[in-house]
Formats: structure tokens, C-alpha cells, sequence
């Protein structure tokens, strides 16, 4: 009982705001009702004050309006087809929605919406128990049909209906379940898991953007592996990321016991350990590399003789993979170009530790990772999963040494934006030609001179290039 009363007592302490006095005394005298509910009434109860704020009301869009209208500085109905209307009160941000129930039509990628007339219903078309509470405004009558407030004592996700309706409803209910598994560090209902298994194939029927927005809010979280694998152990990963359990058919070429799915599960686990290290807190890019990192092993797993495995050029196959799945995925053309290019190199630094690089290798290596240097770095690192703490030590101490040459030769030349030493319109007067691809040639020749040689000068540059230029 003291369990309950503390709860309550965090929902009352964590819910003090006028704002909700103003808003539910405003639709009380237009005839309305109006509940705080979801999320924020979750995290009340749980001890902290939601940056979210969702209410549901009986007022229609229409009705929302006019009551929010004179309140706020500005509003917005682009959620109006959905029922929603968002204000902007104060310092406020609101969401506030018409009772409602969707669910989607077999074979249809958008959802029925059809408005209802009370609250206890909007709250059984909820996704899980944890999410369908509510606190009544302004008279804070606290809401709790399905046995919410048990099931967060309990640390348990189970649908206000049976998880079969509730899934078939909104087959994206699936993926959110993984998503609340990590975020808050729940267990999901037995059975909501084996629904979940029976329906994978349902999750097809959402939209691809939907799909992305669900899987970046799950590896966005404190702990991204529990919702991992209910999405692999479902069969649903199968369905929208199928090369993450693709890879639990495989071991890695060192031998380890755990097999390269697991092994990718603790690169995503240890990337995140150090992204404070380099200002990298929930960076989605690296989050996303780390996970697909070495998804090319199954394409280019060959058995050597004396029963060695390998996966020679695993890193340019599943650079070319992971560009393909995110692509598919509706990812935006930066996170895909940034992933793919982090993909490509995470093997590039492995052998520095038993020859140092030259000079410019290292200028390469910064050349290469672009913007993504810091975000290379961390999965450079994460991607070191041996338990021989000898090995595991000297990449540590090679990779400090490869980080140390970086910022020393940055200091002296400036290695984030290395050009040439002479442009194009001055490699066009000193050869005299004119625009065309013999100074894109040119201008790769002097590229891979300031690589090869650092700094020389201009007028070194021109020397060297009209030298080269007539031995062509």
C-alpha cells in the first residue's frame, strides 16, 4: 500500500500546474471535458515532470479551437485530421486530442479514425496499461480503468485489451512495446510477447517513416539492447531490420563465444559508454553504425582450410548493405551517407597498433571520416570486444596514439579541411586548359600530394605539378 500511496503522492506533486487548472476550468465552461493522459501521467507517478504534455477531451477539433484560441500565443491543427490541436500557452507547449479510436484495415498503411464520446474508451484504445491512465481537469480525479498504476509498480507492459486487438489495432503497438521495454526498463507481458511473435508480419502493413521513427526512438534510449532483442526474438526485426538476426548465424573470425549478433549488441552497448567522452550524448548516427557495423559478415563468410572463418571486405559489403536498408527505411540522405561511411571504415585503424602509420595514412584516415572523425573514433573503440585484457589494452594504448598524432598534425595543418595546395582556376592558368576533366585530374593529383606530403607551398605546387603534368 505504501507503494500505491507514494505513487499517487509523486502524481499529485508532479502534476502541480496551473496551466492544468487554466485549461481544465476553460473546457468545464464550455461544456467539454478534458484529461491530462499518457506519458505524462506515467512519468508523474514516476517521479518526474513530462516535457510531453497530451490531453484528450470530448471537444472536436473545431470546439478545441475556440477554447485554446484565446489562451495561446499561437496554435496549429496539422494534426487536425488525427483530432489534434497543438498550442503554444505561455511557456507551454500542448497537445491536445479528441477522444478517438483508430485501427488499421488489413492491408492498409493508414489508420481508421473514428472520434468517441468518453473517456474510458479512448483509454482502452491505448497501447499499453502504463499508458492508459488519466487525471480528470480541473477537478484531478485520477483515471485508472485497466490497472495501470499496478502494472507500473510491477514493471510490466500488458495492453488495456487483449494484446491480439490491441496489435491488429495498430500493428506499430508491437515495435513501441520494445521501445517502453528499454526505455523504461520494463518487462513485456508474456502474453503481448507471444501475440507479438504470432502477428509479426503485421508490423508490413505500417508506413516505412513510421517504422524509422519507432526504431530511432528505441536506439535512442538509456538502453536500446532489451528492446533489441524483443524485436529479433519476435520476428518482427526479421520484417524491418532483417539483417541484425541474420547475424546470429554467424561466429566472428576471432573466435569468441559470443556470435556476431551478440557481438554487435555490446559495440551498440559500448558506443554509448563513450559518447559523453566526445560529446556524442544519443547521437543517432553512431547508434546506427554500431548496430549495423558488420552486417556484411554473412555475404562474405568463407571457411578456410584447418577450419578458419572469415569475412574478408565485410566492412565494404555492409557499408553497401546498411545504405540499402536505410534508404529503404526513409532514412534522410545525411544519416545515410554518415552511416555508410562509418560502416566502411570501422576496420581502417585494426593493424595500426602493429605498424604505426605514416603521416599520411593519418591525414587519410581524418580525410576519410569527414565530420564523422569523433563519431569514428567511438565506434573504433566500442568495436574492441575481446576478453584477452592484453589486446583489448594495446588497441586502447594504439588508439590513444593514433588520437595524439591527429590533434598534433590538426594543430599544424589544419587536417579538417585539407585541400590542395592551388584551386581550379589556378591549375587551369598554370597548365592553360580549360574547365573540363583534365583539371578534375589535376586537382586529384595535388590532393593526394598535400596527403602524401603535408604543407609544401604554392609555388612548390605548381613546380611538382607542371612536372608531373608533362610526363603525363
Amino acid at each position: 500500500m505504501q507503494q500505491v500511496a507514494d505513487a499517487l503522492k509523486n502524481l499529485t506533486d508532479n502534476t502541480d500546474n496551473p496551466l492544468f487548472t487554466v485549461l481544465g476550468e476553460a473546457f468545464a465552461a464550455a461544456g467539454e471535458e478534458l484529461a491530462l493522459v499518457g506519458g505524462p501521467v506515467r512519468d508523474a507517478i514516476m517521479g518526474r515532470r513530462s516535457i510531453d504534455l497530451d490531453f484528450t477531451t470530448s471537444a472536436n477539433p473545431d470546439k478545441i479551437l475556440s477554447i485554446v484560441g484565446p489562451l495561446a500565443s499561437a496554435t496549429w491543427d496539422i494534426g487536425r485530421a488525427f483530432g489534434t490541436i497543438a498550442a503554444q500557452i505561455a511557456d507551454e507547449k500542448v497537445e491536445i486530442t479528441s477522444y478517438r479510436a483508430d485501427s488499421y484495415e488489413a492491408g492498409s498503411r493508414k489508420p481508421t479514425i473514428e472520434f468517441g464520446d468518453n473517456l474510458e474508451d479512448d483509454l482502452k484504445r491505448r497501447d499499453f496499461t502504463v499508458n492508459s491512465m488519466a487525471l480528470r481537469l480541473p477537478s484531478r480525479i485520477f483515471v485508472d480503468p485497466h490497472q495501470g498504476l499496478r502494472d507500473l509498480l510491477l514493471e510490466t507492459l500488458r495492453t488495456p485489451s487483449a494484446p491480439e486487438i490491441s496489435f491488429s489495432d495498430d500493428p506499430l503497438r508491437m515495435m513501441r512495446g520494445a521501445r517502453f521495454a528499454s526505455q523504461l526498463g520494463f518487462e513485456l507481458d508474456p502474453e503481448a510477447f507471444t501475440a507479438m511473435r504470432g502477428m509479426a508480419e503485421r508490423i508490413e502493413i505500417i508506413s516505412k517513416e513510421r517504422v524509422r521513427d519507432e526504431l530511432s526512438k528505441l536506439l535512442l534510449s538509456d538502453n536500446p539492447i532489451p528492446g533489441l532483442e524483443i524485436l529479433v526474438d519476435s520476428g518482427i526485426a526479421e520484417l524491418v531490420l532483417p539483417e541484425l538476426p541474420a547475424l546470429r548465424l554467424e561466429i566472428d573470425e576471432h573466435h569468441h563465444h559470443k556470435d556476431v549478433y551478440q557481438h554487435s549488441l555490446t559495440v551498440v552497448s559500448q558506443a554509448i559508454e563513450l559518447e559523453a567522452e566526445y560529446g556524442l550524448e544519443k547521437n543517432l548516427v553512431l547508434r546506427l553504425a554500431a548496430l549495423l557495423h558488420d552486417i556484411g559478415k554473412p555475404a562474405t563468410r568463407k571457411m578456410e582450410a584447418g577450419g578458419a572463418v572469415t569475412f574478408h571486405h565485410h566492412d565494404v559489403v555492409g557499408a553497401k548493405l546498411a545504405k540499402k536498408r536505410l534508404s529503404e527505411l526513409r532514412f534522410d540522405n545525411d544519416t545515410v551517407k554518415a552511416v555508410y561511411r562509418l560502416v566502411e571504415l570501422h576496420l581502417r585503424f585494426f593493424g595500426y597498433s602493429d605498424q604505426q602509420w605514416s603521416d599520411s595514412a593519418v591525414r587519410r584516415y581524418v580525410r576519410d571520416a569527414e565530420s564523422q572523425l569523433a563519431q569514428l573514433h567511438v565506434l573504433t573503440r566500442a568495436d574492441v570486444t575481446t576478453r584477452n585484457k592484453r589486446k583489448a589494452d594495446r588497441l586502447a594504448h594504439a588508439y590513444d596514439d593514433l588520437e595524439k598524432r591527429i590533434t598534433i598534425l590538426s594543430e599544424q595543418e589544419q587536417l579538417d579541411a585539407i585541400r590542395p595546395e592551388l584551386d581550379g582556376a589556378q591549375i587551369m592558368e598554370l597548365l592553360k586548359i580549360k574547365p573540363g576533366r583534365e583539371v578534375g585530374i589535376a586537382y586529384d593529383y595535388l590532393l593526394e600530394l598535400r596527403l602524401d606530403q603535408g604543407e609544401i607551398g604554392p609555388d612548390e605546387a605548381k613546380k611538382l605539378l607542371l612536372e608531373w603534368w608533362s610526363n603525363r
